[in-house]
């Protein structure tokens, strides 16, 4: 496995918005990265960490594919870039750059990048109005990184409305990634989020981490929760109003999803204490996907209404009693 993945963010910059970020936004990143766990010894320390991991960043996305060319941005660049930068007196070389990420900690890196990209998108708590936001978590190979058989694999915690990724990790497989849940959300303000996720992450322990943090859940019940998909299915579908239905075709396949939304009683087998609201539980909805029901199962209400169900909406207290 190769120490640098510049190859692979090569092949994804064509997907940016920009080559880089605006000028102004520079300072605060390098602040953001300063941040992180320097490896270095504090004795002969010639540049801010910060600063060296900025440079790093804006000469990939403008371009740069190994540690010399890094090198070279910073050295041909513009001084106003370098002054943003807080490279002032002299610019690093290849070799120092590579010591540096070499021994760099992974995990702080994308906690530190994620703060920073989470300042520019909307924060939950803050937004005005009764609005929630989704969060998918999921699990994803990244392209172009398989080496002699092994690949990278992340797990991500993306915006939906933006596509921002605020989190990552990496896990050594896909079967790794139930552990690596909890971790990857405690950096992130739950409070008016709803998370996402598939039926991996159909677990006790994930449900009670999200609602203890504040949030809200939406997961799909599967095979690997028997019971709790075995009571799901005895509920009365039936004569529960359609709320929506969509179509759509993908992966070969089309697609009908049917919406239902209702509020059981107590004794459903998946937590739903809410810190403040007492014992209850999450409300439930099945979807058709090539033509056999799912359910679905999410960790709040909706008030109910006709037409178009609006999953934007923050729930009431009251609109959760069963």
């Amino acid at each position: 496995m190769p120490s640098s993945l510049i190859g692979v963010l090569q092949r994804h910059r064509k997907d940016t918005d920009s080559t880089c970020p605006e000028p102004s936004h520079l300072t605060c990143l390098a602040d953001v990265l300063g941040r992180i766990p320097d490896p270095r010894r504090v004795r002969g320390r010639r540049y801010r960490l910060g600063s060296l991991l900025a440079l790093c960043m804006v000469a990939v996305l403008g371009g740069a594919t190994s540690l010399a060319a890094i090198a070279r941005f910073a050295a041909d660049t513009d001084s106003d870039l370098r002054e943003q930068l807080g490279l002032t007196s002299s610019t690093p070389n290849a070799s120092t750059l590579g010591r540096l990420l070499a021994r760099l900690d992974g995990d702080a890196l994308d906690d530190a990048v994620g703060t920073w990209l989470a300042r520019y998108a909307a924060d939950p708590a803050d937004e005005p109005g009764d609005t929630l936001v989704g969060l998918a978590v999921d699990g994803k190979t990244v392209r172009g990184s398989r080496t002699d058989g092994q690949a990278v694999h992340l797990l991500a915690a993306a915006l939906h409305a933006c596509q921002t990724v605020i989190a990552q990790r990496q896990i050594a497989a896909k079967s790794n990634e139930i552990p690596a849940f909890a971790p990857l959300l405690d950096r992130i303000d739950l409070r008016g989020v709803v998370v996402t996720a598939d039926a991996m992450h159909t677990q006790r322990a994930h449900a009670e981490h999200v609602i203890t943090a504040g949030g809200h859940y939406l997961l799909v019940v599967k095979g690997n929760q028997k019971k709790l998909r075995r009571q799901l299915r005895r509920l009365p579908w039936k004569q529960i109003p359609l709320q929506a239905r969509t179509t759509g075709a993908g992966h070969g396949r089309r697609e009908v999803r049917r919406l239902k939304v209702c509020t059981v009683r107590p004794g459903l087998l998946f937590p739903a204490r809410r810190p403040g609201h007492g014992d209850q539980t999450p409300p439930h909805q099945p979807q058709d996907r090539q033509g056999r029901d799912e359910d679905r199962l999410r960790g709040h209400q909706p008030p109910a209404r006709t037409g178009q169900p609006d999953a934007t909406r923050r729930t009431r207290p009251e609109s959760l009693v069963g």
